[in-house]
């Protein structure tokens, strides 16, 4: 089984936090996203992982690349890196990791996470995951017949069609199928908005009497801006804290100070008079003082002192001082 990650677009909506470090990459409970998004694909998978393969731009930088090798290895394994540099849709990005496409592949976008407890149907030409939501008439959705078969995939319904809205992890029994129904919509110039679109290559095999099926979550997490990116921190910290999984390590050093779970504190982090959580994410190294958190994520090496922060966002190596509660705060940054 292989993984297609494209990951090519940084991210302008969570900026600040997306100018130095890649959207995928950022913590979330102390793990980046990318990290998570392939660790809760290889548990439905139940199966073995040969090879993720992740698309990027090129000015992602040699360090991206190499963090990102490390996560595949870390699942013991290959990691391939392709460039997509020019924005020309979701079909042309996964198209840029064709030499990757051999048998069993998922693809998978790496600004979502999920919780699932499905069976992967490996009889299906394709398996799409899908969560129902309220509101459909916002998202890609798919309809299905009396047999649990996906016969319709419709783009933002106006009138009611289906609840199950398409989250953007597929599965492909054959990637060499998927590879040749990518390459037609390239050869043949076939866009929407001058964009060659996944959708196009799924209702090309649909016509050809190939077997979709959907994988139906029970948890969709987005990661588009930074107020979902804090409630997706949120709520994976409630899931790892009902999993039992300890979040908080034990070189924290701890002085007239209390936390309040379900945290995440990394290694090396000092509290002092201070008060974190619920629903904090602390990274490595961080120094909190004379500070309040809750409903919150830090990155590695951050200062914060003397500060009330409610529902806030605050990157890599930046200082704050101050008493403004929701920010969002990008990496380096120094507000005194």
């Amino acid at each position: 089984m292989k993984i297609i990650v494209p990951m090519a677009g940084r991210g302008s909506r969570l900026r600040p936090h997306t100018l130095t470090v890649p959207k995928p990459l950022i913590p979330i409970a102390g793990k980046p996203i990318v990290h998570r998004l392939v660790e809760d694909i290889a548990k439905v998978l139940d199966g073995t992982i040969e090879e993720i393969a992740f698309i990027i731009h090129e000015s992602f930088g040699k360090k991206v690349e190499a963090d990102l090798i490390a996560i595949a290895k870390k699942l013991g394994a290959k990691g391939t890196i392709y460039y997509q540099n020019e924005a020309l849709g979701t079909a042309h990005a996964i198209l840029c990791a064709k030499e990757s496409m051999e048998g069993p592949v998922v693809v998978a976008y790496a600004d979502t996470l999920f919780r699932a407890d499905f069976t992967l149907d490996k009889t299906a030409d394709s398996v799409i995951w899908v969560k129902q939501v309220a509101d459909p008439s916002a998202f890609g959705v798919v309809q299905l017949n009396a047999q649990n078969e996906i016969v319709d995939f419709v783009e933002k319904p106006k009138e009611f069609i289906s609840d199950l809205a398409i989250i953007g992890i597929y599965y492909f029994k054959s990637g060499e199928t998927l590879r040749k129904e990518l390459e037609y919509l390239l050869d043949n110039n076939v866009t929407k908005g001058g964009e060659y679109q996944l959708t196009d290559a799924l209702e090309n095999m649909k016509q050809k009497g190939m077997r979709f099926v959907p994988g139906k979550v029970d948890e969709w997490m987005d990661c588009g801006n930074k107020d979902v990116t804090v409630d997706t921190n949120n709520r994976m910290l409630r899931f790892l804290h009902l999993d039992k999984i300890n979040l908080v390590s034990d070189s924290v050093q701890l002085e007239n100070s209390t936390i309040i779970p379900p945290c995440y504190i990394g290694e090396n982090v000092v509290l002092k008079n201070s008060t974190v959580g619920p629903h904090v994410s602390i990274g490595s190294g961080s120094l909190i003082e004379d500070t309040n958190i809750s409903n919150s994520l830090v990155q590695t090496f951050a200062q914060i002192r003397h500060a009330n922060l409610d529902n806030a966002m605050v990157g890599n190596y930046a200082v704050y001082n101050g008493k403004h509660t929701q920010i969002s705060i990008g990496d380096y940054s120094v507000l005194e």
